[in-house]
């Protein structure tokens, strides 16, 4: 037996003043309590020694008290409502209940407990009063003298400790149950005694209907006075509040998983919250067990196949334990878990029905004979008790939620399942949010991964490396980009740009942006004339956008540098609109942010004209491009934030990765507030071996010649293989500049990842690819080139135009020769 709070008198949520009385085998009142005073009006003086008919009303059924003492030795008591009268004259509604008492020697007395319905509320009302009297559940009483002996008590008093009446007539309770426990007992009687208040206490016991358990009692002392007013001795109504008990703990536990449940938009992380709530406040072992595509955010299955043979796979979400190391688990947390098809698991997943098994049964021919590993787990452990609960939500099963009983010895109930369910239902909900989370996140990752490039190219012109940090971390995604596009004569461009705002409608405006560049740069535009296209594009979309009323908000900007550096003669041109400039480190590391016209954002219609500005650069030279989320912070302007970055990147021996890494750790303590993204490129130079030029003569020579000189070329740089193929496009790109231009002609042969050859004329127009039909002896050469080349284009430059074409060169034969390149 373990006390627990001594409850203030007084309190009507534990006491309820209750009113007791106590008369003998004639029905004349032998004891009277302050209680029943304050309730019928008379003092102890004025009852003691009288019929209880003096304050208890005939009835029909009941004339007189001798009949309805009868009544009551018939039924071994009686309980139900009726009235009394008060001391005014008033009659009051009561509940009434009447106990028998038997002594030492064999006599009875009968106490009388009184509760004015009157009065008294049902809110106001304690359990154990709403259990004593409303459902009429079974009270423990004792009677002692003033010295605590006993001397009446009742029948259902030793269901409830244990102690016999044989045993107890005569007795202390420290004497019959000798305790700690029974001492506090005892001192609340002598309070009850002293005061002549009703005292309350609640106190644990195991009794002995039910060993295996721990019961919860309320038991409430009244101070008998005889007619002069003095203590007679002490009534101890006791009642079994253990459901009440049990409700308020299961209330409690609710209460905790409002505030432990569902912290985190993680689903492991919210299955191991589950897991540690459960234990031991209701298992000493809990598991959750999700279906194995539930963490990565897709869709829960309506049903477990079944019917396939093989068994289903969950993986390990959550687990806890009463015991150090968790050694009731085979699995740790994210490990697939499998449970065999006939096995209650997947029972719980077909029918999304609870399984209870309060005593698990691991006899042979169970499902657990089909398990031999989980069964010798469970009986290394001492596994005796099962629940397992179906973790639903919006009519699919997410998983199964186990709760397993080891150093308990009580089995789980229903009342037990029952609240595991609502564990379960609680954090069923924080569980399908954090799956539809994953769910859009990695929708949103995908989305960003597709939209930005997947691996970038420098090709032969430069090195490159990236960093791209969202400031939404948790969508994952944001309106900043970059790329990195192959041109023609091993140029590459290089790009990085920032749409206004976060969130999948930035990013999807960025990937139709990033879209139309690449498409303008094919189109081999000159960096200013490309931003002009793609301004006017933006504006054209953001039109299209505002047609659609029903459509979210469309970006209302972006910015954007474009740059393209030529190997050849190390030179970069780039241009800006709206974007910070980018930063430029020589080998030697020093810094410098070049001053290139500004350029207004895209989509902003104003009209005003880009400019492009050209550069030359060392080989080795490091080219940074950036978003302002990168210089930018709450506390800092730009111009701290570029200092800030060139320092990071003024140690040019670092590999691009390192440098990347310091770039974009450089926040002082501080998450970004706006997207970081970083592209670096460190300049490549084609060696001049690798690169051969002629000017020809605009007339009929020149195509002859330049299929002799194209052919040494390759010759010295080991490709033969390619020389038919190149003589027969120098040819026709020759013959097609003598025909549409005048004046001088170049050709340029470029060995670098292909081969390429350009032929340069003063004429600006850009050929046109025909079918020529059988009759025309013209109009096959570019026909032809589209069939002997990889790839073909032209590009306007100063002073004319440059048509090119692109040859593989593993078509050529692999060997190297001075001064070459395999």
């Amino acid at each position: 037996m373990t006390s627990t709070n001594v409850v203030t008198p007084g309190n009507p949520l534990n006491t309820c003043e209750s009113a007791v009385a106590m008369f003998d085998e004639r029905g004349t009142v032998v004891a009277w309590t302050q209680a029943a005073e304050r309730l019928v009006g008379f003092p102890a003086g004025e009852v003691v020694g009288r019929s209880a008919a003096f304050v208890l009303p005939a009835s029909e059924e009941t004339p007189t008290v001798s009949a309805f003492i009868e009544q009551c030795r018939a039924h071994n008591g009686w309980s139900g409502t009726t009235a009394v009268r008060h001391r005014d004259g008033r009659m009051l509604n009561i509940n009434l209940r009447i106990s028998m008492l038997r002594g030492q020697d064999g006599t009875v007395r009968w106490l009388v407990s009184v509760t004015d319905i009157g009065t008294l509320s049902w809110e106001a009302m304690n359990g154990s009063v709403r259990e004593s009297l409303l459902n009429r559940a079974p009270i423990g009483i004792v009677v002692r003298d003033p010295q605590l002996r006993c001397t009446w008590v009742n029948d259902t008093m030793e269901s409830y400790d244990g102690i016999s009446r044989d045993r107890r007539f005569g007795r202390r309770l420290t004497d019959a149950l000798p305790s700690s426990e029974s001492e506090a007992l005892e001192a609340v009687m002598q309070q009850a005694l002293q005061s002549g208040v009703t005292a309350v206490h609640e106190y644990r016991a195991w009794p002995p209907e039910d060993p295996r358990r721990e019961h919860a009692f309320s038991a409430s002392y009244f101070c008998l006075q005889d007619a002069d007013g003095k203590a007679l001795g002490v009534c101890s109504i006791s009642v079994d509040v253990t459901g009440n008990q049990r409700a308020r703990e299961r209330l409690a536990i609710l209460s905790q998983a409002s505030t432990r449940i569902g912290n985190t938009l993680d689903v492991m992380q919210t299955g191991q919250e589950l897991a540690d709530l459960a234990v031991p406040l209701l298992a000493d072992y809990a598991v959750v067990d999700l279906a194995e595509s539930i963490p990565f955010g897709e869709e829960p299955s309506t049903r477990i196949d079944t019917m396939s043979g093989r068994p289903p796979v969950f993986r390990r979400a959550g687990v806890a334990s009463i015991r150090s190391g968790i050694p009731e688990s085979p699995w740790a947390r994210a490990e697939k878990v499998l449970f065999p098809p006939a096995s209650p698991f997947t029972s719980v997943m077909r029918t999304g029905r609870s399984h209870l098994e309060p005593v698990l049964d691991t006899s042979p021919g169970t499902w657990l004979s089909r398990d031999p590993a989980r069964a010798h787990t469970i009986h290394e452990n001492g596994v005796h008790s099962l629940m397992i609960v179906p973790i639903r939500a919006r009519r699919s099963v997410l998983g199964v939620a186990v709760f397993i009983r080891t150093e308990d010895p009580v089995p789980f109930r229903e009342d037990d399942l029952l609240l595991a369910e609502e564990l379960v239902t609680r954090a069923a909900l924080s569980l399908d949010n954090a799956r539809q989370y994953a769910r859009r996140h990695t929708t949103a990752l995908a989305l960003q991964r597709n939209l930005l490039p997947h691996r970038l190219v420098g090709g032969t012109a430069v090195e490159v490396a990236s960093r791209y940090l969202p400031a939404d971390t948790d969508a994952g995604v944001g309106g900043d980009w970059f790329d990195v596009i192959p041109l023609s004569g091993a140029r590459v461009a290089l790009v990085v740009g920032d749409v206004v705002g976060h969130g999948i409608n930035a990013a999807a405006t960025m990937g139709r942006l990033r879209t139309a560049i690449r498409t303008l740069a094919d189109m081999e535009l000159s960096p200013d004339e490309l931003l002009t296209r793609l301004d006017d594009t933006f504006q054209r979309l953001a039109e299209d956008d505002a047609d659609a009323p029903d459509e979210s908000p469309a970006a209302i900007g972006a910015t954007c540098l474009y740059a393209v550096y030529d190997p050849v003669s190390g030179r970069c041109t780039m241009a800006r609109a709206g974007h910070p400039p980018p930063a430029i480190i020589a080998p030697q590391g020093q810094v410098t942010f070049p001053d290139l016209p500004t350029g207004s954002p895209l989509g902003l219609g104003l009209g005003v004209p880009f400019e492009a500005v050209e550069l030359e650069l060392s080989e080795g030279s490091l080219l940074a491009l950036y978003t302002d989320g990168l210089v930018e912070t709450r506390d800092d302007d730009i111009d701290v934030g570029m200092r800030r970055l060139g320092t990071a990147l003024a140690q040019p021996s670092r590999s691009l990765e390192d440098l990347c890494t310091r770039a974009t750790e450089t926040f002082p303590g501080q998450a970004p507030s706006d997207d970081v993204t970083l592209l670096l490129a460190r300049t490549r130079s084609l060696s001049p071996n690798q690169v051969a030029s002629w000017t020809l003569p605009g007339d009929r020579t020149a195509a002859r010649s330049a299929r002799h000189m194209a052919a040494r070329q390759l010759t010295e740089w080991g490709l033969e293989g390619l020389q038919d193929a190149t003589k027969l496009i120098v040819s026709e790109l020759v013959t097609n500049a003598i025909h549409h231009a005048t004046g001088p002609i170049g050709l340029r042969l470029i060995q670098h990842q292909v081969l390429t050859c350009e032929v340069f004329d003063a004429n600006v127009n850009s050929p046109r690819l025909r079918h020529a039909r059988t009759t025309d002896e013209n109009g096959r050469g570019l026909f032809l080139v589209t069939h002997l080349s990889r790839r073909w284009g032209s590009r306007t430059v100063p002073g004319g135009k440059v048509i090119w074409a692109e040859q593989e060169l593993a078509s050529a034969p692999s060997r190297t020769r001075a001064g070459g390149v395999v």
